[in-house]
C-alpha cells in the first residue's frame, strides 16, 4: 500500500493519504484541503473515504468539506454522535480500498470515542493509524474531555481505559505493523512524544513506557503526572469537529482588511500583533499583544488559542499584505477565523513603544524588580531560573492579573524569549502602574 504522510509543523500534526488502485482514503485531515487535492491530481486518483479517529481538540478537521466537495464518505465511531453525514466505524467494521482492507478498533483512553484504523494489504503489510491513542514513545493524554464536547469523561476513567486499550486491544497485531500517529513532538496532546514521525509496533512494545509491565494503578499515576496545560480553544475545537467545519475558503474570505491604518485609532477588541518583537517594541498599537508568527517554528496557533478565548473578538496586525493568506489559514486551523474582526498593516504614525530593560542594572539589583516566570508549571517544577520569581504561566496571565505585584518594575521571562515577548506585552496592558520589561533571550545568561 502507498501511504503519504502530511505534516503541519506548528501544530505537530500528521495526516495521511492511503492510495490503492487510483482511490484515496484520508486519515485525520487538516483544514487545508488543497494538499490532498494536489495529491489526488498527481496520482489521477479519487478521494473516496475520510477516517476521523476522534473529534480533535487541537485543530479543525476538513472532513465535512472533503465530503461535500469530493463525495467521500466519512467514517467515525458511533460513540462520537457526529452531527455530519457519516458511516459508523467501530470494532470489527471493515472498508475495502482497492488492495487494502481497513478495520476499526475502538481504542478509548485519549477520548471515549477514539478509534484506531488498521490497514492491511494483500502482501500482509500492516499499518495502524492510531490518532491520539498511541504516539511514538508515549500515549495520548486522558484529561482533555472533562470540559470538552457533548460527552464528558473524567481523566481517571479515561486513564484506566487507556491502560485497557494498550494492554488488550493491539495484541493480535504483528511487530512489523507500522505505527502512524496523529501527532509528534511539540503537540500538547501528549507529554513525551518522540521526534520520529513513525515507528513499528514491535519497537513501541520494546521502548514505549506504556507497554512496560505495570499495574493499572501505576499506569494511571504515570499518565496523569505532569501533563501540559490545556489551551482555551481545545474544547471549542472538539465541538466544531463534532459538527463539521464550514468551508475554509468561504469562511476566511469574509475577513476585512485595513491597509496602513492610523495608529491613533482606538479599537474595541483585542489586538494581536504577529510581527517580530523588535518591530513590535519599536512601534505598536496601544493595548496590543505580541504573539509572533514569523515562521512555522513559532507556535502561533497554540498561543493564539491559549491567550484569546473562544468566541472572543480580535484584530491581527501583519507585517505586510503578503502575509494575509498565510495568517488567515493559520488562524483558521483552530477555527478562530469566525471571531477575527479584521487584518491590518500599520501606517507611519508612531503609537507606542516598549521600554527596554537595562540588563546591567537588572543583574546588579534583581531585588528591585518583580521577576515574573511565565513558563509552564512542569518547567518551573524542574527548577526556577530566578529563586524569588513569581510563577504564572503565560496562558493564565490575563485571569491571574491580580496576583502580579505593582510595587516594583516587572521583568518577564520564559525559557528562550518567544513567550516572554507575548507575556510582557500582556502584563504591560493589564497593569499600567509600573514599567514592564521583556528579558527576552537574555534569560540564557542566567541559566
Amino acid at each position: 500500500m502507498n501511504i503519504i504522510q502530511f505534516e503541519d509543523k506548528p501544530l505537530a500534526h500528521y495526516s495521511y493519504a492511503i492510495i490503492s488502485e487510483q482511490k484515496i482514503a484520508l486519515v485525520d485531515p487538516s483544514r487545508q484541503v488543497k494538499q490532498y487535492y494536489k495529491l489526488a491530481e498527481k496520482h489521477n486518483a479519487k478521494i473516496v473515504a475520510v477516517f476521523e479517529t476522534h473529534p480533535h481538540a487541537d485543530f479543525v478537521s476538513s472532513h465535512l468539506q472533503l465530503h461535500k466537495e469530493t463525495g467521500a464518505d466519512i467514517y467515525v465511531s458511533q460513540l462520537v454522535s457526529a452531527d455530519y453525514p457519516h458511516i459508523t466505524f467501530d470494532d470489527g467494521d471493515t472498508f475495502n480500498l482497492g488492495q487494502v482492507t481497513f478495520t476499526a478498533i475502538n481504542s478509548p483512553g485519549h477520548s471515549p470515542d477514539s478509534i484506531t484504523i488498521i490497514a492491511q494489504d494483500h502482501a500482509d503489510n500492516y499499518a495502524m493509524f492510531s490518532g491520539d491513542t498511541l504516539f511514538i514513545g508515549d500515549v495520548g493524554r486522558p484529561d482533555l474531555r472533562e470540559k470538552a464536547g457533548n460527552m464528558k469523561a473524567k481523566r481517571e476513567e479515561l486513564a484506566k481505559q487507556m491502560y485497557a486499550t494498550i494492554t488488550q486491544k493491539f495484541n493480535h497485531l504483528p511487530d512489523h505493523t507500522k505505527v502512524y500517529p496523529a501527532h509528534g513532538a511539540g503537540s500538547l496532546c501528549g507529554k513525551n512524544m518522540s521526534k520520529d514521525a513513525s515507528s513499528t509496533l514491535g519497537k513501541e512494545r520494546l521502548e514505549n513506557w506504556a507497554f512496560k509491565s505495570m499495574t493499572e494503578a501505576d499506569f494511571v499515576a504515570h499518565i496523569l503526572k505532569d501533563q501540559p496545560f490545556i489551551p482555551s480553544y481545545f474544547g471549542y475545537n472538539v465541538d466544531i469537529n463534532k459538527k463539521g467545519a464550514e468551508n475554509l475558503e468561504s469562511s476566511i474570505s469574509k475577513t476585512k482588511f485595513h491597509f496602513k491604518v492610523d495608529t491613533n485609532i482606538t479599537y474595541d477588541a483585542l489586538i494581536i500583533d504577529i510581527r517580530n518583537q523588535a518591530d513590535y517594541k519599536q512601534n505598536h498599537l496601544a493595548h496590543s499583544f505580541n504573539i509572533m508568527a514569523e515562521s512555522e517554528n513559532d507556535k502561533f496557533e497554540t498561543w493564539l488559542g491559549s491567550i484569546v478565548k473562544p468566541e472572543e473578538s480580535f484584530y491581527v496586525v501583519l507585517n505586510s499584505t503578503e502575509e494575509r493568506e498565510t495568517i488567515l489559514n493559520r488562524i483558521a486551523k483552530i477555527g478562530y477565523e469566525t471571531q477575527l474582526l479584521g487584518l491590518m498593516t500599520l501606517g507611519n504614525v508612531t503609537s507606542e513603544q516598549s521600554e527596554l530593560l537595562n540588563l546591567d542594572d537588572f543583574k546588579q539589583h534583581q531585588d528591585q524588580y518583580t521577576i515574573l516566570d511565565i513558563r509552564n508549571k512542569s518547567e518551573v517544577d524542574e527548577g526556577k531560573i530566578f529563586k524569588n520569581a513569581l510563577a504564572i504561566p503565560l496562558n493564565q496571565l490575563r485571569e491571574e492579573k491580580d496576583k502580579i505585584p505593582t510595587d516594583k518594575p516587572i521583568v518577564v521571562h520564559c525559557a528562550g524569549g518567544y513567550r516572554s515577548a507575548a507575556g510582557s506585552s500582556i502584563v504591560s496592558n493589564i497593569t499600567e502602574q509600573v514599567s514592564v520589561y521583556d528579558l527576552s533571550d537574555a534569560v540564557t545568561n542566567f541559566k
